[in-house]
């Protein structure tokens, strides 16, 4: 065996790399990914749409919302997001008539992954034997997921018209400013869609 193939086959040198991977995966949080899906009818012609409004029965959302009688702290973040988003989409906020509304639904859950670079028999990336997690066992991690969820309703015919839902990883029990923006960016930038063309 070469140095490198002794040093993972070595008991502690695994437990070192697993710590390691499990630090890793924690302090990337909050520049993970989005993952972004989408679906819409296909008969609405999106480039009409000007002019919007909040829907009004606006659900509750993670920390209760506007059921409560004032807006949560997730609230405000994810309408001062959304707001932006169709800012920059070319649409206009107004208080009457709109051509859509616009309804979010936002959540933190609490989730299971367990570790890509594990084979199933309790060592990494087929190297060494026994391992760290013992034979048969591989880490777990557990963190936690924002997902937040965009409904676009055509107001004139009272039914959605596209729905484009975001995950991400987030660090606490709520989705904080930025996460808040990356992942309402994420979503509202797959809209409008092109026919044909949805993220599923």
């Amino acid at each position: 065996m070469n140095r490198i193939t002794r040093f993972l086959a070595r008991p502690a040198a695994l437990a070192a790399m697993s710590i390691a991977l499990l630090l890793g995966t924690s302090a990337c949080s909050s520049t993970s990914r989005v993952g972004v899906t989408n679906d819409f009818d296909h008969s609405v012609n999106f480039r009409a749409f000007k002019t919007w409004a909040w829907y009004p029965q606006q659900p509750v959302d993670t920390e209760g919302g506007p059921a409560k009688g004032y807006e949560s702290f997730l609230d405000k973040r994810m309408r001062a997001a959304v707001s932006a988003e169709m800012t920059r989409k070319g649409l206009t906020e107004v208080e009457k008539a709109p051509d859509v509304y616009v309804a979010y639904s936002a959540r933190v859950e609490d989730k299971q992954q367990v570790s890509p670079g594990f084979n199933g028999m309790g060592y990494p990336y087929g190297y060494g034997w026994g391992g760290f997690y013992g034979r048969g066992m591989q880490p777990i991690t557990q963190y936690k997921a924002g997902t937040v969820v965009i409904d676009i309703i055509d107001a004139r015919r009272k039914e959605l018209a596209w729905r484009g839902t975001g995950q991400a990883q987030v660090d606490q029990n709520t989705i904080n400013e930025a996460e808040t923006l990356r992942i309402v960016n994420g979503i509202l930038g797959t809209y409008p869609p092109q026919d044909g063309n949805a993220r599923r």
